[in-house]
């Protein structure tokens, strides 16, 4: 037996929507929305005939607004991300782990925007007003102009909202709410996926910024269904390696800016601090230099970076020796490994091998493969790296070391920070300021580190 529909529709002109948005999308009128039972004993298709109000067809020539209108929040790196600012009217999913950080950037934002002249609403699904207010005290924010909506009921939240008439909408966290009329557990894919088209909704219509925060998984995605990346125009993921101060924030998705874009912070006593410099937060030049250490740059979003690769290998008592890494796909770890014992002869089978990142970074493209082997094989053979030297290139299966993309940005990234040779693909054009030392085999490359 077919279920009735539940639904709203609008008295003025007919228009149905399955949840309460409080203004008719179709002719525009406030309060208009009444609730209904669709008929369950009649079929789709003559409903859709009977009832279906023929859609507003719009010229694109005609449409207003070519030009944004954004509004900075002065968090540099937060900005940075964004593409300049925050877009009247978009829907904004920042996810990342429990305790990274998303909410007190969350809180730092809307302060800046409050004491801008913006006004802020700020539903706190997973805290109390007081609990809100106390992290306000640790950050410094002393919290004018925002406004709390202590409520887990989104449509309630919204009407309260609504009223506020805000510039900028924060729902921490999504999966802390939920929608009347959807029999799911809190948290659950349809309820996550109801309130993401309620929140888009009610950002479309009102033409107010909205953010919402969202926990992720062991995978490290958005927990719940995928839909709720698709609806939203920016996706943000908070990263931090473990007891850290580092925190990377990165977008994967922006409608209004750049994709893969990164900002860095620093979480202080005062709150998350934009680290000018990432460079040198990612490098600890003053350290004693060890075995096992390689710098190389890579690009991040629009700006270049340059990062130390750690590698610790030792002898193993265990049957099968382990290869643990962190920051870096366990994956490429054993390729290069691989690389090294059948290339240039360095075999590490009955050894425990260690590699790790400098600053929680994830290293996501081959250009560090050269940098990631030569640290390989000093931990292996004990023997530091020359000092002052970088290393860039994508290592085949050949052991063949393969040029990479943008090789002028990041050598001029390498010489700010004070190296002054870097060994590379042949062709790799020198820029000033630092030399480069050519290779064509990751053998070479590893005799010209460790002469």
């Amino acid at each position: 037996m077919a279920r009735a529909q539940k639904g709203y529709r609008c008295r003025e002109c007919g228009w149905e929507t399955v949840g309460y948005v409080g203004r008719c999308q179709l002719c525009g009128e406030w309060n208009v929305l009444e609730p209904y039972v669709r008929n369950p004993g009649r079929s789709t298709a003559a409903a859709s005939t009977a009832e279906a109000t023929p859609a507003r067809v719009v010229e694109l020539a005609d449409v207003a607004g070519a030009e944004e209108d954004r509004f900075p929040t002065t968090i540099d790196e937060f900005d940075r991300v964004l593409g300049g600012g925050i877009v009247p009217g978009s829907l904004a999913l920042v996810g990342g782990d429990p305790g990274v950080g998303k909410s007190t950037l969350m809180l730092q934002a809307a302060a800046r925007l409050a004491a801008a002249g913006r006004r802020v609403a700020y539903l706190c699904g997973e805290e109390s007003p007081r609990q809100v207010r106390l992290r306000a005290g640790r950050l410094g924010v002393g919290g004018d102009g925002i406004s709390l909506i202590a409520e887990t009921s989104l449509d309630a939240a919204l009407e309260a909202a609504r009223s506020l008439d805000p510039d900028l909408l924060i729902v921490d966290s999504i999966q802390s709410v939920y929608c009347e009329g959807i029999e799911s557990r809190l948290g659950g894919p349809a309820q996550l996926g109801e309130a993401g088209a309620r929140l888009l909704s009610w950002a479309k219509t009102t033409e107010t910024a909205t953010f919402m925060t969202g926990h992720v998984t062991k995978s490290g995605e958005v927990a719940g269904p995928r839909l709720l990346e698709h609806l939203v125009d920016v996706v943000l993921y908070f990263e931090g390696a473990e007891h850290g101060a580092l925190r990377l924030l990165r977008a994967t998705k922006n409608r209004f800016g750049a994709t893969d874009e990164v900002g860095v912070f620093e979480m202080t006593g005062a709150g998350l601090a934009s680290v000018e410099n990432p460079s040198a937060a990612f490098l600890d030049q003053e350290a004693e230099q060890a075995s096992g250490c390689a710098v190389t740059a890579v690009i991040e979003g629009s700006r270049p970076l340059a990062l130390e690769v750690q590698a610790l290998a030792v002898s193993s008592s265990l049957a099968t020796p382990r290869r643990v890494s962190s920051g870096l796909e366990t994956a490429r770890l054993h390729l290069l490994l691989a690389v090294l014992s059948r290339r240039v002869g360095l075999n590490a089978g009955d050894m425990d091998v260690v590699a790790t990142v400098s600053g929680g970074l994830r290293l996501r493209e081959p250009a560090a493969d050269l940098a990631v082997a030569v640290a390989l094989a000093s931990a292996i053979r004990d023997r530091p790296v020359e000092q002052g030297v970088a290393f860039l290139g994508e290592v085949a299966l050949s052991g063949s070391v393969r040029p990479v993309g943008q090789p002028g940005r990041r050598l001029a990234e390498l010489a700010r920070m004070g190296f002054r040779a870097c060994v590379a693909a042949p062709n790799t054009q020198p820029v000033e300021g630092i030399e480069v030392w050519p290779v064509r085999h990751v053998r070479d490359a590893v005799a010209m580190a460790l002469a």
